[in-house]
């Protein structure tokens, strides 16, 4: 077996079945077995690194977060090091750091070696991960830099005539041809996908135009321009999303579809009017991103196993609640994603489309012109659809028409604004749907939030205090299957928190995962919704079907190291 294979399989990051399994294959295809692996997605990028640290004898170097010299990044020029997929990061009077993705690539070192001996260096090399050399590569273009560059040609144009902004035609022509604003505009854009922002907010203060960037859930001020510049800026963008330039005095919505750099992304356009200026908010939506599955989201246990068996009924309606940002539509994209075959036909209704998936027919309501929930959902209906998928039940029409559908034979998924997954049946009856319709057409309800994700690299046990300590023993004694959970990680009290890293921009966190809880209509939860929907018995049969609620999910994976506890209680409260 192969030194790659043994590292593995000692890591335990590979069974012995799929370490034989990967070798027949790449004797057979003639493929690599590194190939194979990542093909199959059986590692994280961590662990990747993980593994090339001891196949190479390499160390590992973070550059998620490093900010490069410019003058070192430079030593190796950005073709080279985006087509040997290297960069240089670090540099003394006698040797040149250099970090690679792929150390075995000989062409690389070639490469390296001549840029090394050209500038009478040595190199030490270090082992990188395709992320981190992204992070890396963004940088021989900074916010700061690129829009600076472009505020030097769009002060001497703008600050003499733009005292007191006014849009005039003449004004207009030369804000849309304009290049400096049309560059500080691509700059904003591109490092808010760079560094997965959901959303852009370009905000006139009395001074200064504040652009802050949303990421995990979190606002960060990225940079800060001259007043000068606001009105050109968001002229720049109505013209991109054909907004009316000349109306500053009414909210306006739009749309930007748009290539930046590989990606194909969807920007929603909103411009709201302040007291002297107007706001623009972005939502950014990456449509080329992957669409995650439930055990990346952050699904697993006993839940799993029941979404994934109610999800392969053939009709029904099946709910995802929670606050807005709460995960809800990227859970129903991964269940769309499983059902997604060429035998059955998806249709939904969105608001907006978020993902593209190939094979379904998505449709983008437009209130505008009287395309709603409820009137799209009754064309749907003429579709001779399997599955329908309306964004999110928002009035009586709506939720009575879903109701209906998925008692004639088609399987429904919507979502609510609920604080909990039993909150979803009192929240249909406000709504004025039957409960005995209720009971004869919901299968299932889930309710979740996102919890920002610990750093794996700089993650660090803590003690707890008493107080909390008090409560989590209170909510996993309530757990009556707490040995089904009982994994690596979950056999102590132990609890962490990301000390702060490079990678994480020494915030402790990175990405999000979903906590969540389900209930399932039973005939025992028939009889308590068709009998007046008492709240204690809801509870009780909740209690019954061995679920767990929102808090112990996210108290177990506290316990795995996913997450902190502290948040886990700030996102669950009340």
């Amino acid at each position: 077996m192969s030194d790659l294979l043994n590292i593995l399989l000692q890591q335990h990051l590979l069974t012995e079945t799929q370490a034989k399994e990967i070798e027949k294959e790449s004797e057979k295809t003639g493929r690599s077995q590194e190939e194979i692996i990542l093909e199959r997605k059986l590692l994280s990028e961590e662990e990747w690194l993980l593994v090339k640290e001891k196949l190479f004898h390499l160390p590992s170097v973070e550059l998620v977060g490093q900010q490069i010299n410019r003058e070192i990044l430079e030593i190796v020029p950005q073709e080279l090091a985006k087509n040997y997929r290297m960069v240089a990061f670090d540099k003394t009077p006698t040797e040149v750091k250099i970090a690679m993705v792929n150390p075995g690539d000989f062409k690389a070192w070639e490469a390296a070696e001549f840029i090394a001996r050209e500038k009478d260096l040595k190199i030490r090399c270090f082992i990188t991960t395709l992320t981190g050399l992204k992070a890396a590569l963004s940088q021989y273009g900074t916010l700061i830099t690129e829009v600076g560059e472009a505020l030097v040609t769009a002060e001497t144009k703008f600050k003499p005539k733009i005292k007191e902004p006014k849009i005039t035609e003449k004004g207009l022509e030369e804000i849309i041809k304009t290049a400096p604003v049309s560059k500080i505009v691509s700059a904003l854009l591109k490092y808010a996908v760079d560094g997965r922002a959901s959303d852009i907010h370009i905000e006139p203060l009395p001074e200064e135009t504040r652009v802050r960037y949303r990421v995990d859930g979190v606002l960060y001020t990225s940079i800060v321009l001259p007043k000068y510049i606001h009105s050109a800026v968001v002229s720049r963008i109505k013209v991109l999303a054909n907004l009316k330039l000349d109306e500053t005095r009414l909210p306006q919505d739009g749309r930007i579809r748009t290539k930046i750099g590989d990606r194909d992304v969807d920007l929603r356009i909103s411009t709201m009017p302040l007291m002297d200026n107007e706001k623009v908010a972005i939502r950014v939506l990456d449509v080329s991103q992957e669409i995650p599955d439930l055990k990346g989201l952050g699904f697993w246990g006993r839940g799993l196993g029941v979404i994934e068996k109610n999800i392969r009924r053939p009709h029904g309606m099946f709910l995802v609640t929670g606050p807005t940002g709460s995960g809800k539509s990227t859970t129903l994209y991964a269940i769309l994603n499983i059902l997604n075959k060429e035998g059955t036909n998806i249709i939904t209704l969105e608001d907006p489309v978020e993902y593209y998936l190939n094979g379904v027919n998505q449709s983008q309501i437009n209130p505008a012109i009287g395309l709603t929930f409820a009137t799209g959902l009754r064309s749907i209906l003429r579709q001779d659809p399997n599955i329908i998928m309306v964004g999110e039940i928002r009035d009586r029409e709506t939720a009575e028409l879903a109701v209906h559908a998925s008692l004639t034979g088609h399987l429904v998924f919507s979502t609510l604004h609920t604080n909990n997954a039993l909150g979803a049946i009192p929240r249909l009856i406000d709504m004025r749907v039957e409960p005995f319709l209720i009971v004869s057409s919901l299968n299932l309800v889930i309710a979740q939030r996102l919890v920002k994700k610990i750093c794996f690299r700089c993650r660090e046990e803590i003690s707890l205090s008493e107080e909390f300590k008090e409560e989590v023993i209170k909510e996993l004694s309530q757990i009556t299957n707490l040995e089904e959970y009982r994994e690596e990680g979950i056999n102590k009290l132990t609890f962490y928190r990301g000390r702060g890293c490079s990678r994480c921009a020494n915030k402790g966190t990175l990405g999000r995962i979903a906590i969540f809880e389900v209930v399932v209509m039973t005939k025992n939860l028939q009889k308590i919704v068709t009998f007046g929907c008492k709240a204690e018995e809801i509870k009780k049969e909740f209690r019954e079907q061995k679920m767990i609620s929102m808090k112990q999910d996210g108290i177990l994976k506290a316990l795995q190291g996913l997450v902190t506890l502290e948040e886990v209680m700030v996102v669950t409260k009340g």
